[in-house]
């Protein structure tokens, strides 16, 4: 499952998720909020492919069509309100075990930089921490896990295999044109693949 299958798979599961629209060139965005772009690919390699993040609408719109003219023919542009992470990480799961994986902020602070600041293994009914074992509350663990059975459901042919399917989540802020938070904290999955 690539990025773009994984986007298209998010947003059909029913689990919170971006509110994300395909990207055209007469795209009208607001002002008042700032705006992710991103690109997917048909097929192909679709790591590292060009995006802008909390960008103003000026910006995303110069942007999203500059990558809607480089990608219409091989994948796809898309767009959805910015949003301020407080914790980030990842979900895997497979038939033997869960891991949780969680650090404060934005979700490059795990993935581009390696810290860590809690992870949690689940298998046969033992749960293991590791690091700041404080760091999620239990309600917060409740609500990803919350999604665990839907998703071992929907993927049961890929977890008998032996593969494991990997969301990526965030407890999230909406924030507006000056970066400043506002509302109610929420969960949202912005990617999901098999590994």
């Amino acid at each position: 499952m690539n990025k773009l299958m994984g986007f298209l798979e998010l947003k059909g599961l029913g689990i919170p998720t971006i509110p994300l629209k395909e990207f055209h060139p007469d795209v009208d965005l607001t002002y008042d909020v700032l705006w992710t772009i991103r690109v997917a690919v048909y097929e192909g390699d679709d790591l590292n492919l060009p995006r802008v993040v909390g960008v103003n609408a000026r910006e995303a719109l110069k942007k999203g069509r500059e990558l809607y003219k480089n990608y219409k023919d091989k994948g796809m542009v898309f767009y959805y309100p910015f949003f301020i992470a407080e914790k980030s990480g990842t979900l895997e799961i497979s038939n033997s075990r869960i891991i949780i994986e969680a650090v404060q902020g934005d979700l490059w602070n795990l993935v581009t930089y390696g810290k860590v600041d809690e992870t949690i293994i689940i298998s046969n009914e033992d749960k293991y921490y590791y690091k700041n074992k404080e760091f999620l509350t239990n309600e917060e663990i409740l609500q990803i896990m919350k999604y665990i059975d839907l998703i071992k459901f929907k993927y049961r042919d890929l977890l008998v295999e032996g593969k494991s399917i990997l969301l990526e989540w965030s407890f999230a802020y909406n924030t507006n044109n000056e970066n400043i938070p506002f509302g109610d904290k929420y969960l949202v999955f912005y990617e999901i693949r098999s590994v």
